[in-house]
């Protein structure tokens, strides 16, 4: 018997393609911004411009680097931005996450990314 796709011994058919994980539709995100590189770092996935790193994925978030005022403005007009604490570590002024329980929902925030990856270029550390 002819069958168009494949498919396992039950019928079911196969899929073709695996789909994209979280880490992927982050670097979907990411890595189309000018100059990002991805990089481990300490054994965070990390993003980085001008060999300084902007962002990082850590648990359930995106971590990025922003100026203090914009990580302030942030915590308090979203409620899906919480400080930076990877591993349980203090966080940092300039630190922030952005939490989605949906990956593909990092893409609504490129402005936030573009943001970090100035803030990120114009530092000197």
């Amino acid at each position: 018997m002819f069958q168009p796709f494949s498919a396992t011994p039950h019928g079911v058919p196969l899929a073709t393609s695996i789909p994209d994980t979280r880490k992927q539709q982050i670097d979907d995100v990411l890595l189309k911004l000018p100059g990002v590189k991805a990089k481990k770092i300490g054994g965070l996935d990390a993003y980085l411009v001008s060999d300084k790193m902007f962002a990082c994925i850590s648990g359930n978030g995106v971590g990025i680097r922003v100026s203090a005022a914009m990580a302030i403005e942030l915590q308090f007009s979203r409620g899906d931005v919480v400080p930076f604490q990877p591993g349980g570590m203090p966080s940092s002024k300039e630190w922030v996450q952005i939490d989605h329980a949906d990956a593909a929902d990092y893409a609504l925030d490129v402005e936030v990314f573009q943001a970090s990856l100035a803030f990120v270029k114009g530092t000197r550390g």
